[in-house]
Order: structure tokens, then C-alpha cells, then sequence
């Protein structure tokens, strides 16, 4: 049995239209939502009505104004007074002294003082170059440092610890060909150093240095090595 469909009940003739009705009714329904107002202000319950209009004071604008420099106190002028004296009046101006009588046949009495003077001496200059070199038993100072190379004594303290080394010397030729003023320049050991000045100390005369003519001192610097073998 075949089912019959009514044309009246078939939608499908009247989707058109049905489409059409809607976008108006949409359309309509923009166009009142725009055109609503939501109606006029509500009266504030609080409002009177009368505003009163506040005046904004005014406040001047003022300038730091820097205080003017105090002057400086003024000195009291200090007036001197001067007391006018009549011509007929007789001024004393006899001066007084304590001891204004004084005897010329008193001895006078002198005391002596005593200067004492401390006499520096004066260094004499040292050279360490001149015109005649001192010499060493007709040698120079290399002659004199094998000279004391030869007669040094090994400490036997020195040589238990087994310290050895170079050390450095410094000493000055009189001009009378004496040796002075043995300093260290570089020690090794107190033991071996004192060696070492001791041998120099002894050194004889030598033929003094001389600068144009003059004997003079001059100053000579050795080392003495001390080697155990």
C-alpha cells in the first residue's frame, strides 16, 4: 500500500518563505534594539536641585627670597681723652729707680763661661777611581784577594753544618796604605764572615792611592769563597 503525501503538509514548497519571514523579523528586531532607550534618568533622591558653585581659592605663588647679609658689628670707636693743662702748672716728671744709687767703687763681678766646641771631624773623600791606584805588594787588588784566599781558615762549625758560599767585601785604603772600615756587603754565615774580616783586617800596607800628587782613600770591593772540599 503506498503512503500518499498531502501537498498542504509538505514543507519543502514553503521553505522559502518561511526563510524570508525570518531574516525580516531578525532585521526588524536589530533595528528596534537600536531605536531602544532605556527611558529617562531617574530623579536622585539625594539631588535638591541647587548646586552650589565652590569658588577654587586662589593661593599666590610666593618666592623664597634669600636673607638679606647682616652687616658687621661696628667697632666702638675708642676716643682717646686728653687732658689740657694749664701752663701755669708744673709737670714732675722725675722718674724714680730702685737701686739709683749705685757705688763706682764696687767691683764689678765678671763670671767666665766656658764655650766648648765639639770638633767634628771631617770625613775625608773616598775615591774609587784615581790617577795612581793603590797596589798590593806591586799588584792590584786581585793580587791582594788571592792574598787572603791563601790565609783563610775554614770555620770548623761551618764546615760540620756543611755551609759554604761567597762573601762579599768592602774595605777602604788609607792614605797612609792601611786597611779600614771592613764591611760585609753579602754574608753567608756569621762563622764565615767573620773569617773573612778577620784575614782582610790583617792585610799589610799597601802603596797608597793618590789623586793629583795627594794621597787619598780609596775603596776596593773583594769576595772570599769559602769551598768545602
Amino acid at each position: 500500500m503506498e503512503v500518499k503525501k498531502n501537498d498542504n503538509a509538505n514543507l519543502e514548497k514553503r521553505k522559502g518563505i518561511f526563510l524570508q519571514l525570518g531574516l525580516v523579523i531578525s532585521i526588524s528586531l536589530c533595528l528596534i534594539a537600536f531605536e531602544w532607550t532605556t527611558g529617562t534618568k531617574d530623579d536622585n533622591p539625594f539631588d535638591t536641585g541647587d548646586e552650589e558653585v565652590i569658588e577654587e581659592e586662589m593661593i599666590p605663588i610666593t618666592e623664597m627670597q634669600e636673607p638679606e647679609p647682616e652687616a658687621p658689628p661696628e667697632v666702638p670707636k675708642t676716643t682717646e681723652i686728653f687732658e689740657i693743662v694749664e701752663d701755669d702748672v708744673a709737670i714732675e716728671n722725675e722718674i724714680l729707680f730702685e737701686d739709683d744709687e749705685t757705688d763706682f767703687d764696687d767691683e764689678i763681678q765678671m763670671y767666665d763661661f766656658e764655650v766648648t766646641e765639639e770638633q767634628e771631624e771631617e770625613e775625608e773623600e773616598i775615591f774609587v777611581v784615581v790617577e795612581d791606584m793603590p797596589t798590593f805588594r806591586g799588584g792590584d787588588v786581585n793580587k791582594f784577594r788571592n792574598w787572603v784566599q791563601q790565609r783563610v781558615n775554614y770555620p770548623q762549625i761551618a764546615a760540620e753544618n756543611g755551609i759554604q758560599g761567597k762573601v762579599f767585601l768592602m774595605f777602604v785604603v788609607e792614605p797612609d796604605g792601611s786597611v779600614s772600615n771592613v764591611t760585609i756587603m753579602r754574608g753567608v754565615d756569621p762563622a764565615l764572615d767573620n773569617e773573612a774580616i778577620r784575614v782582610v783586617e790583617s792585610s799589610p800596607k799597601w802603596a797608597p792611592g793618590k789623586q793629583r800628587g795627594a794621597p787619598v782613600r780609596v775603596r776596593f770591593s773583594i769576595t772570599v769563597n769559602f769551598q768545602l772540599q
